[in-house]
C-alpha cells in the first residue's frame, strides 16, 4: 500500500470513528438512573433554564449533546409538562419528547376521602398547582355554580374512579374529569332507582356517605340504609354518629359521647333533621348501589351485634333495640374488663 493510500485509510478510518461516535452520543443511550423518575417541567420555563434542570437533576452529565440536537430539529419553544424519562433515553428521542410535549398523564386515583381539604391536598401533591388553588376551586361558589353544586355537595360529584390529567394543568379540567364520571354514572337506570326511592342522586351519595362510615359488612349496607330512609319519611333525625364525628372534624373518634352530640353544625343529626348538606366521604361504588337498591322493610332501629363479627341487628322496635344495644353494651365491657385483665398480669 502506497504512501498516500494509507493516508487516505486512516482518514476514512478516523472520520468513521468520528461518524459512529456522533451517532452514538445521539442515539445511543446517555440519560442516567435518578431519584427522580419524572421530569418536571414547570410552565414557563425557558430553555435554558430547561437545560440546567436536566443536568441540576442529574439526567444528563452534559449539555453539548442536548444543543447540538436541539438545534437540529429546531427545539426553541418549551412545553410544559410531566415528562417520562427512563435511564438510557437517547439525546434524539429526549428532546423530540420535549419538543413534541408527550408528557406522561397523572394518574389520579381517588379512594376514600372526607374532605374538600383532603381532596385539595391529594391535588396539590399531584399536579403543578398548589393545594391553595385547589381548595379556592373547590370553595368557590361561582366555579361550582355551572355543575349545579356546591361546596357543601361539590365531594358527591367526586366518585371513587382513576382520572387520567395532564400534570400542568388547571383544577377545573380535574373537576371536569370527575363530574363525567359522575354524570356517566348516573344514567337512567340509577335515576329511576333514585326516584323510587324518593331521593335525588345528590341525596343518595349524601346517605351512602354515612352507610360507608356505618359499616364494611357489604349485606348490611343496603338495611342501613332503609333505617335511615325510614327515619328521612317519619320525620325523625337520623341520630347517626358518623356525621357528629364529621362535624367534629374528629374522625378518629371510637366512642360518641354525650357532650360530643352538643356540637353545633348542619352535619350534627342529632341537632338537625334531615340528611346533612353534603356527604361526609366519597363512598364506594358498590355502597351507593346498595342505597339505590335498599329492600322495603320497616327497620327504624341497628346496632353492632355482641358477637363482634362486624354485622348489625336491625329492628323496628324501640324496646328491643334497647335490648339489642344492652347486650352489645354488656359485651363491650366484658371483653375491656378481660383486656384489662390481661395487661394487668404483663
Amino acid at each position: 500500500m502506497t504512501k498516500k493510500k494509507k493516508s487516505s485509510f486512516y482518514i476514512v478510518v478516523v472520520l468513521g470513528l468520528i461518524l459512529l461516535f456522533t451517532v452514538f452520543q445521539f442515539f445511543g443511550p446517555v440519560t442516567h438512573k435518578t431519584e427522580k423518575e419524572f421530569l418536571l417541567v414547570k410552565t414557563g420555563t425557558t430553555l435554558g433554564q430547561l437545560q440546567q434542570q436536566l443536568v441540576g437533576e442529574k439526567f444528563l452529565s452534559g449539555l453539548t449533546w442536548f444543543k447540538l440536537a436541539s438545534k437540529a430539529v429546531g427545539f426553541t419553544n418549551v412545553k410544559p409538562g410531566r415528562y417520562k424519562v427512563p435511564a438510557g433515553t437517547s439525546i434524539v428521542n429526549l428532546v423530540r419528547r420535549l419538543k413534541n410535549g408527550s408528557q406522561t398523564p397523572v394518574e389520579f386515583i381517588v379512594t376514600k376521602l372526607r374532605t374538600k381539604e383532603g381532596l385539595a391536598g391529594r391535588m396539590g401533591k399531584s399536579f403543578e398547582y398548589d393545594s391553595l388553588q385547589a381548595i379556592r376551586f373547590l370553595t368557590n361558589s361561582d366555579s361550582l355554580r355551572v355543575y349545579g353544586l356546591d361546596s357543601n355537595t361539590v365531594m358527591a360529584a367526586v366518585l371513587p374512579m382513576n382520572y387520567e390529567v395532564k400534570w400542568n394543568t388547571r383544577p377545573r379540567v380535574l373537576f371536569d374529569k370527575f363530574y363525567a364520571a359522575y354524570k356517566n354514572f348516573w344514567n337512567d337506570t340509577r335515576l329511576k332507582k333514585a326516584e323510587a326511592q324518593g331521593l335525588t342522586p345528590l341525596q343518595v351519595v349524601t346517605l351512602a356517605s354515612i352507610v360507608e362510615e356505618e359499616t364494611n359488612v357489604p349485606a348490611d349496607k343496603p338495611k342501613i340504609a332503609r333505617v335511615y330512609m325510614n327515619r328521612l319519611i317519619k320525620g325523625m333525625p337520623l341520630q347517626a354518629d358518623p356525621t357528629v364525628k364529621f362535624a367534629l372534624k374528629d374522625f378518629g373518634l371510637k366512642r360518641i359521647l354525650f357532650q360530643h352530640l352538643s356540637v353545633a353544625s348542619p352535619y350534627n343529626t342529632y341537632k338537625n333533621k334531615g340528611l346533612p348538606p353534603g356527604p361526609i366521604c366519597t363512598p364506594q361504588l358498590a355502597t351507593v348501589e346498595a342505597v339505590l337498591d335498599a329492600p322495603q322493610a320497616d327497620y327504624i332501629y341497628f346496632v353492632a351485634n355482641s358477637n363482634f363479627d362486624g354485622t348489625s341487628v336491625f329492628t323496628s322496635s324501640y324496646q328491643e333495640h334497647m335490648k339489642n344495644a344492652k347486650m352489645y353494651q354488656q359485651a363491650l365491657d366484658a371483653q375491656i374488663r378481660k383486656r384489662d385483665s390481661l395487661n394487668a398480669l404483663k
